[in-house]
């Protein structure tokens, strides 16, 4: 992470353009399986296409001042699926169903072999982010009890068994995000909060497995989902499962605060991991002012310090109109410079 005091970051995703994705298609659902229909640009210019928006991106990020940046996710139909699909030992074309964390039907792979990865996925994406930006590079990976959980598994035949097969994977991948220039490695786990019960069995042991000997900055990541598909009334008010996360090897827990208000008060049970806040509420289409971030910042000063706390975006982006993301991103820069500012 940056060595700055209260440095910013972002989640991950940010809003894809309406001319590279059909956004009212993306906005009825997060997809498991690959939807290529999704893209509007078709496939012999679509790369090229997904490389213009990503530096359109980048370049938001760092006008807005963000000190932590992502390359957008802008190549991905979903957080999760990109990675999970290019795996071998999965079947994506013929998917099962699972419930969704909203309780609805959801298209998944099938694991029908042993899982392996068959090359590089994510690689040539921050190689493209490190070859376009100076600051703090950040890459995203979907967690191993995550994508365990979106899978129908007719393979292993044993959850745990399926999710450190997962972590596998992801630490491979992760080894060469590292070594193509990646500072900063996340893992997104939204589901250790939906399937506490399991996740005390093994989402620890599996999120270790997949950040063995991974020397850079690590963080995870969890929320109660985009606030596009989860409304305010569906979101509780405390997280089931959080406390667990500090026997992890991460050095960071990224967690949504500012849609659900939850009591911050569970900072305590994290030390002494760094914590990414969540600032800004993505909810709400209004674009905070820098005084409101500022406030939400102080109330993170309560409960640790300074050097432990880094301003973020609930979750990811992807779902807000371009120019309210920019917006609420340039907000929290300010908000952040303001209390950097009472702090010195």
């Amino acid at each position: 992470m940056s060595a700055k005091l209260l440095p910013t970051a972002v989640v991950g995703s940010y809003p894809q353009p309406d001319w590279l994705v059909d956004r009212e298609m993306l906005s009825k659902v997060v997809p498991r399986v690959r939807m290529p229909e999704m893209w509007r640009v078709e496939e012999p210019w679509l790369e090229q296409a997904q490389d213009d928006a990503t530096a359109l991106a980048i370049r938001d990020m760092e006008r807005a001042g963000i000190d932590i940046i992502t390359d957008g996710e802008i190549r991905r139909e979903s957080y999760s699926n990109r990675f999970a699909t290019a795996l071998d030992g999965l079947d994506p074309d013929n998917p099962g169903f699972v419930k969704s964390r909203s309780d609805n039907k959801a298209a998944v792979p099938r694991v029908v072999g042993k899982l392996s990865r068959p090359h590089p996925i994510e690689v040539r994406d921050l190689e493209f982010l490190r070859a376009n930006t100076k600051r703090t590079a950040k890459i995203t990976l979907p967690g191993p009890f995550t994508m365990s959980k979106q899978a129908v598994d007719e393979y292993y035949n044993d959850p745990e068994a399926l999710a450190m097969a997962m972590a596998a994977m992801v630490n491979e991948e992760a080894h060469d995000l590292v070594r193509a220039g990646a500072d900063v490695i996340q893992l997104d786990e939204p589901w250790v909060r939906s399937d506490p019960d399991n996740a005390r069995r093994y989402a620890v042991k599996a999120i270790n497995r997949a950040l063995v000997g991974i020397k850079v900055q690590t963080v995870i990541h969890l929320c109660f989902g985009y606030a596009a598909v989860v409304p305010d009334e569906s979101k509780p008010s405390t997280y089931t499962f959080l406390a667990e996360l500090s026997d992890t090897v991460a050095d960071t827990v990224s967690i949504e605060c500012a849609q659900p208000n939850i009591d911050l008060g569970v900072l305590q049970d994290l030390a002494p991991k760094k914590i990414m806040l969540g600032v800004l509420d993505l909810s709400d289409p209004t674009i905070e002012t820098a005084e409101t971030i500022a406030a939400r910042i102080r109330n993170g000063l309560q409960h640790l310090p300074a050097e432990r706390l880094v301003p973020a975006p609930d979750c990811g982006m992807k779902y807000l109109p371009r120019n309210v993301a920019f917006g609420k991103l340039k907000a929290m820069n300010d908000g952040a410079a303001i209390v950097r500012q009472e702090l010195m």
